[in-house]
């Protein structure tokens, strides 16, 4: 099974004054992206989110990160250098990126994560999922004219290529295109698990990754606020 983790380090620069504590984020982010983007696919991965979030007096920063065949811990670790080192150097030569000090956190997606590009698909195929199927007038094997709406499908990753999603449900296999589909979600199979003999850690992803922190700890005065996306 794949190791995923995070990684959290510490840059930036202390400044006098961190500048408004709102400012411009959609500017901020898009050029943090500018910056980041180009080094996690230069690494062969996937820019999956980018957040700028205030915690205390420190900026925080998150990346996450994918690949087919998932990231490993020393992989995001990697990733993390990279992305400190290419932020310390746009502030070297176009000034500050993130107003004050901040806190930069590589991490890979957990089993909450929205199922929402071909690739998300692509790389849960064999995972029970549950999605909306938008507008749909009757899901596969019903009988009968039902009224038009969403409806809540659940069923088996079978495959995925970059047109549609092949799905294995109670009723039979059916094939969705992504315009008929809204977010996916992974749902926790503990009994197939256990079945499969697998370790059941992927499944605390989004809470307790396994973590490399060389840093301080983040100011608690304050609780993390103004998080964008």
């Amino acid at each position: 099974m794949t190791q995923r983790g995070r990684a959290t380090r510490p840059t930036g620069r202390p400044r006098d004054a961190a500048g408004p504590r709102g400012g411009d984020l959609a500017a901020r982010r898009a050029r943090l992206r500018s910056v980041i983007e180009p080094v996690v696919n230069g690494a062969g991965y996937d820019l999956e989110d980018l957040s700028v979030s205030r915690a205390g007096r420190r900026h925080v920063v998150r990346v996450m990160v994918d690949a087919d065949g998932g990231i490993d811990l020393d992989a995001v670790a990697d990733v993390s250098r990279a992305v400190s080192a290419a932020l310390d150097a746009a502030e070297e030569t176009g000034g500050d990126i993130v107003a004050g000090e901040y806190q930069l956190e590589v991490s890979s997606p957990g089993v909450d994560r929205p199922l929402t590009l071909p690739r998300h698909w692509r790389r849960n195929v064999g995972r029970l999922v549950k999605v909306t199927v938008r507008g749909a007038t009757a899901l596969p094997g019903q009988r009968g004219e039902q009224p038009a709406g969403d409806r809540q499908l659940t069923g088996r990753v079978v495959a995925a290529d970059d047109e549609g999603v092949h799905l294995e449900t109670d009723a039979g296999r059916a094939t969705w295109a992504y315009a008929q589909l809204g977010p996916g979600r992974v749902q926790v199979e503990f009994t197939r698990l256990a079945e499969l003999g697998e370790p059941d850690d992927e499944f605390d992803d989004a809470d307790d990754s396994d973590e490399i922190d060389d840093s301080d700890d983040i100011d608690d005065e304050d609780d993390v606020e103004d998080e964008e996306r």
